[in-house]
């Protein structure tokens, strides 16, 4: 067993350096969230937009090792039955109290995890905190973009109950990093929201009901093309690795008729109104001049283990076609999560984390 995890430790250090390509839409959409700040929020956010692009991928970096991180990712609606986005309550105080927090944590907290994250930017806004600042935007920035994919929105997340399984990745990863060069991103000014609970609330309507054409949309083309021509396999550095192909992935983007591009239009205009709201909530405070030597914040959260830490983890990606989900990249360099993953082995000994 010691050999065993010895060698899947050395499989990973191996690949350090191997691009990742599960988080592309992620850093994308951050990125482009910043252009439509005003000038005000401009003189912290574009000095810093290598940061707020590449710490995009944070929260989901910390589903590994972070207890009660993994379920700030989605909401499962279904459970709940219909017309659930109507009968939840928009307040946390008021879900507890009908559904209890452990009930309402097994399916997926998003909206109200969200919500919070909003708040405590804007209270770094008004201590005109810096480092938080760009922390907490970096972190909704991910949440926001999470609401806003169909598939974080139910319990069959990666097409494992109707036979798809792989179909999270294929819709929110594969196809933005195919087509996404061709999108027009440019969402225009950022505004102010007079209620951004409700915007979070309607964001997951909106995608939840685009699930039914995800899923069946792949399942005609899946019946139209044979396994030798859904998938091919590509070269990521130096893995080898199956993904959907061009062919398939072609026909189902052009099926979903623009659906990508408009949810992840509808999540960069999300992101800038949320940044510039809190801006405005915090009384608009002046982020110019500041300390000659400020830098980024340092993430030093991210390495935490606690009890159970990564147990049970919600999947959507293989870990061993996305290793940079074992990584954490701080100051240029990958940290492994070597701590994390060797509490899973022993956990768990029998099995592997798989997508």
């Amino acid at each position: 067993m010691r050999l065993y995890l010895f060698c899947i430790f050395i499989f990973f250090i191996c690949y350090q350096d191997v691009i990742a390509w599960g988080f592309y839409a992620h850093r994308l959409i951050n990125r482009q969230a910043v252009f439509s700040l005003p000038p005000e929020l401009m003189v912290l956010f574009k000095p810093n937009l290598a940061y707020i692009s590449d710490k995009a991928v944070n929260p989901d970096r910390r589903r590994y090792a972070v207890q009660g991180e993994a379920e700030k990712h989605y909401i499962d609606l279904d459970v709940y039955g219909d017309s659930a986005i109507f009968k939840l309550p928009q307040s946390w105080q008021e879900a507890q109290i009908i559904y209890g927090e452990d009930s309402l944590r097994k399916n997926g907290i998003s909206p109200w995890s969200t919500y919070l994250t909003f708040q405590y930017l804007t209270y770094a806004f008004q201590k005109k905190d810096r480092q938080a600042i760009l922390k907490l935007a970096a972190d909704l920035g991910h949440y926001l973009g999470d609401i806003n994919v169909p598939l974080h929105s139910t319990e069959n997340y990666n097409g494992q109950n109707t036979n798809q399984h792989g179909i999270h990745g294929f819709w929110e990863s594969r196809l933005p990093e195919l087509y996404a060069k061709d999108y027009d991103l440019f969402v225009g000014k950022a505004e102010y929201l007079t209620n951004p609970r409700k915007e979070i609330w309607e964001a997951i309507e909106v995608a939840h009901n685009a699930l039914d054409s995800v899923f069946s949309f792949e399942k005609l083309l899946t019946d139209k093309f044979p396994d030798d021509q859904k998938y091919s396999y590509e070269n990521r550095g130096s893995i080898t690795t199956r993904v959907y192909s061009k062919a398939f992935s072609l026909a189902y983007h052009q099926m979903l008729a623009g659906q990508v591009e408009r949810q992840m239009k509808k999540t960069i205009k999300l992101i800038a109104d949320f940044w510039y709201s809190a801006w405005i909530l915090a009384g608009q405070p002046d982020l110019t001049n500041p300390a000659p030597n400020f830098r980024p914040p340092f993430e030093i959260d991210s390495i935490e283990t606690p009890q159970d830490s990564i147990k049970n983890v919600r999947e959507h990606q293989s870990l061993f076609t996305d290793p940079e989900a074992l990584f954490w990249k701080s100051l240029n360099k990958n940290l492994y999560y070597w701590q994390a993953f060797r509490k899973y082995c022993g956990r768990r000994p029998r099995f592997l984390p798989r997508g």
